[in-house]
């Protein structure tokens, strides 16, 4: 298996986990069950998507601002555009 399909599969296993997360967030609102525990699910939820969302951006650096860019950046630049990102993102 290739890096890039094994970063894929990453991926698509986060998303899956996203999605679970929202049927638990769909069972606890049709339960009509406590505000907290919903918020709390909520909060993992939006975790997860950030998280999500941070490994795709930092892939998308690595590939088109550094790896198969016309014009790279240098890679201690991409680093710290990745740690920037990751940081917002928490």
């Amino acid at each position: 298996m290739s890096h890039q399909e094994r970063e894929k599969n990453k991926l698509l296993q986060r998303v899956k986990k996203v999605r679970g997360q929202l049927d638990a967030v769909e069972r606890s609102l049709s339960a009509d069950e406590d505000c907290g525990g919903q918020l709390m699910l909520l909060a993992a939820v939006r975790g997860g998507v950030n998280s999500l969302m941070a490994e795709v951006l930092e892939t998308h650096i690595r590939f088109h601002l550094v790896d198969g860019a016309k014009e790279q950046i240098a890679p201690e630049l991409a680093e710290d555009l990745i740690d920037l990102v990751r940081a917002y993102l928490k």
